[in-house]
C-alpha cells in the first residue's frame, strides 16, 4: 500500500505505450478543431482496469477520468492517486448520490443531475464530506461541480430534464438551495442517429439544442449566475470533433482511448487490482 490507501499495482509497459499513443492522437484531434480554446478531455474508463487509468496518469499526465457506475467509481477512487479528477457521468440513482459525494474527496464533477431530489442528496453528501475532512488533508474541498443533464433528443430511454421550465427550475434550485454544489454547465448524450448524421456533414440537432438551452438559461438566470458562463459538455468518441466545432467545452472519449469494453458482469475492480499486484 502507498500513501492514503493507494494500492501499488503493476502497469504493463506495452499497454501503457498503446494508451499513451491513443490519448495523444485524441488530444491532437481536439486541438485541431478547438481554435485555441481549452477543451477538457475526460477519458471514460468505465469497465477498464485501474491499471489502465494509472498508466495514463503516469505516462500522459491525464487527470480527468469518467465513470458510469457509482460502486466502480468508489472502488477505483480508493486505490488510485488522490489528484485524479473523477467525473461521474452515468445514470444517477437517488440512493447513490450521498454515498458518492460523501466518500470521494477528489470527485471533480457529477454530469448527470436531472432532478432536485438528486441535487439535494449530492449537496448533503458534499457537506458531510467537507465537515469530516481533517485539517491535515492535502485536498481542499470547495463546492462540487455539477452538470444538469438535458434530454435534447426527447427520447424516453434517455435521462435528463426537458429543455425549458423544468431545466430552469432545477438550475435555480442548485443555485439557491445547494451551497455545496457549483452549477458548472449542461450536458447531453443525444441520439445515436443524430450523431451518425453529423458524421456525414449535417449539424447535430442535439448540439444545437444544448447550445440554445445554455443561452436561454444564461439569459433567464443572469443575476443568479452572477456573470458566470455555463459550459457545454457534449460529444463522445464518434462525434467529439463536431461537438467542439459547435462550442463544446468538454468531450467524453472512451473506446477511442481504451478500446472495446468487457461485459459489465465480467468486470470487478478488486479482482483487477489484485491481478495487477502479482
Amino acid at each position: 500500500m502507498s500513501a492514503e490507501g493507494e494500492v501499488d499495482m503493476k502497469v504493463d509497459p506495452s499497454r501503457a505505450k498503446a494508451l499513451s499513443s491513443a490519448i495523444s492522437s485524441v488530444t491532437q484531434r481536439i486541438e485541431a478543431v478547438a481554435g485555441g480554446r481549452n477543451v477538457r478531455l475526460v477519458a471514460v474508463s468505465k469497465l477498464k482496469p485501474a491499471s489502465d487509468i494509472l498508466a495514463l496518469y503516469q505516462e500522459s499526465k491525464q487527470l480527468h477520468f469518467g465513470e458510469n457506475y457509482a460502486q466502480e467509481l468508489m472502488e477505483k477512487a480508493a486505490v488510485l492517486p488522490r489528484d485524479i479528477r473523477w467525473h461521474f457521468i452515468g445514470g444517477l440513482q437517488s440512493n447513490k448520490c450521498k454515498p458518492l459525494t460523501s466518500t470521494i474527496p477528489n470527485l471533480f464533477l457529477v454530469s448527470s443531475v436531472d432532478s432536485q431530489k438528486k441535487a439535494t442528496q449530492l449537496d448533503k453528501g458534499r457537506a458531510e464530506l467537507s465537515s469530516s475532512q481533517p485539517s491535515t488533508s492535502s485536498i481542499t474541498l470547495g463546492p462540487l461541480n455539477i452538470h444538469i443533464q438535458i434530454n435534447t433528443s426527447g427520447e424516453e430511454s434517455k435521462s435528463g430534464v426537458t429543455p425549458g421550465p423544468e431545466a430552469t427550475s432545477l438550475a435555480r434550485h442548485i443555485l439557491t438551495s445547494c451551497p455545496h454544489l457549483n452549477l458548472l454547465g449542461l450536458m447531453t448524450i443525444g441520439a445515436i442517429a443524430r450523431s451518425k448524421a453529423a458524421k456525414e456533414g449535417e449539424e447535430n440537432e442535439d448540439f444545437i439544442a444544448l447550445r440554445g438551452e445554455r443561452d436561454r438559461l444564461e439569459g433567464e438566470l443572469g443575476d443568479e449566475l452572477k456573470g458566470r458562463r455555463l459550459e457545454l459538455s457534449m460529444g463522445m468518441s464518434d462525434d467529439f470533433e463536431g461537438a467542439i466545432g459547435m462550442g463544446s467545452d468538454e468531450v467524453r472519449v472512451g473506446s477511442t482511448v481504451f478500446g472495446e469494453r468487457p461485459a459489465k458482469e465480467d468486470f470487478k475492480v478488486k479482482r483487477q487490482v489484485e491481478a495487477g499486484k502479482e
